[in-house]
Formats: C-alpha cells, sequence, structure tokens
C-alpha cells in the first residue's frame, strides 16, 4: 500500500485545514517544495497535493508552486483542486503532474470527464468527497443528492479505475478514519480506493489496508509526528 503525505497549499504555503475550513488553517511549510523535498527524503513513494484555492474558487492559483514541487522531486504527484476546464488539466499535466485529480467536474460535467479520461488514460484520479453520506462539491462547500456508492458506480461504468475517498467530517481532525464509509467504496467492484480523512494512527492504516484500499493518504498526523512516517510507510 502507499502512503501518501498531504501537501495542500494555500497562498503559496504549506498547510491543513480544520474539515475543510478556510478558516480554520495552520501553517506548517511557507514554502510547499520544501514539504515535498522533505518527505521524498524521508522515502515517499508518492506525494498528493491539493490547491486549494482551486478547490474554492475553480481557478488554479498554485500552478508554479506545483510546478516546483513536480520539478524537485523525482516521485510521482497527483494533484487535486480547480480542475474544471481541459485548460487547467493540460496546465496541470505541462507541470509535470502524473495523476489530475478531479473533483467537482467529475459530478456536474459529464461530458468533460469523459474527455478527461480519453487524454489522461488510465492515470486520471476522480475525488470522492463525503459528508453523511452525500458527495460534497465546490470546495466541499456545497452538497450533491448522490451517495458515494452511487458516484463510485457511476465512474466506474464511465471507465475511471481509481477515486480517492475522503470523509469531510474527519479531515484534519485525527478523530480516526470512517472505515465503514471507506469499506462500503472498496465494495465497488473494478475501483481502486485511496483513503483519506482523519487518518490518526499506524492501526488506522492497517486496518484501511486490510478492508482493500490502494492506498491512504494523511497530512495532519504525519506533520504533527502522531504517525512516524517510516513505521507507516512499511505497511
Amino acid at each position: 500500500m502507499i502512503l501518501y503525505p498531504a501537501i495542500d497549499i494555500l497562498e503559496g504555503k504549506c498547510v491543513r485545514l480544520f474539515q475543510g475550513k478556510r478558516e480554520e488553517v495552520k501553517v506548517f511549510y511557507d514554502d510547499p517544495v520544501d514539504a515535498a523535498k522533505m518527505w521524498e527524503g524521508r522515502g515517499a513513494k508518492a506525494i498528493h497535493i491539493v490547491d486549494l484555492e482551486g478547490a474554492f474558487d475553480g481557478e488554479q492559483k498554485n500552478l508554479q508552486h506545483i510546478e516546483r514541487i513536480a520539478k524537485s522531486v523525482s516521485i510521482p504527484i497527483q494533484v487535486g483542486g480547480g480542475i474544471r476546464s481541459i485548460k487547467a488539466l493540460r496546465s496541470l499535466l505541462n507541470c509535470g503532474v502524473k495523476r489530475p485529480i478531479l473533483g467537482t467536474s467529475a459530478l456536474t460535467d459529464e461530458e468533460f470527464l469523459i474527455e478527461a479520461l480519453d487524454i489522461c488514460k488510465g492515470n486520471l484520479v476522480v475525488s470522492i468527497d463525503v459528508k453523511e453520506g452525500k458527495v460534497s462539491i465546490d470546495g466541499w462547500v456545497n452538497t450533491s443528492s448522490i451517495s458515494g456508492f452511487d458516484f463510485a458506480e457511476k465512474l466506474v461504468s464511465k471507465g475511471v479505475k481509481t477515486v480517492v475517498y475522503t470523509d469531510i467530517s474527519r479531515d484534519g481532525t485525527m478523530m480516526g478514519a470512517n472505515l465503514l464509509g471507506l469499506e462500503q467504496i472498496c465494495s465497488v467492484s473494478g475501483i481502486k480506493v485511496i483513503a483519506s480523512g482523519g487518518v490518526r494512527s499506524i492501526e488506522d492504516i492497517v486496518k484501511i489496508k486490510e478492508i482493500g484500499a490502494e492506498g491512504v493518504i494523511s497530512g495532519l498526523a504525519l506533520y504533527n509526528g502522531t504517525i512516524n512516517f517510516e513505521d507507516a510507510n512499511q505497511i
């Protein structure tokens, strides 16, 4: 299983938010490149990056930082936040991003999803961000009427191979992962799942692997040392 250290970028800095709330922010690195180099130096196999301004505002504002990260490390990076047009998608690919992550647009614009799948082939990832069982969009500000499970099944039917599943209520809280919700998504045939949100311990990561996820994303618990990265990276 792959452990993805999370680098969330807001106003050019590496931060963590509590439950995705823009006003509840903690800065960990003034330069996200320093965070990326640190994780690669400690043995990370890949890095998960979110352009928070892109997620909130639908407009990419951290491309220069993402490109700098891609050029400064040799490991793959996957990036989400604000990819709502083919132009935005190509901009990320041109920056050296290996796996773009669609969020809102995958749910609201089926034509765009199909075109993005054609461009990225098997490297496109879709984020399933769930709050109280329903998929959230627009930087987690609004909630749709579709369940995470139904959205996952729909994505598989369109050709999506990998999703990131996040329980928003757990994100940045260190409350523990939503294992039941994760289990439901992992039960969808033909899809690989990367778990995210609330991971707080090695035990969480072991359980996530046992459920069948191919990867896990951790932010706060890694940055504050609650989870030892080197130990978790061996699971």
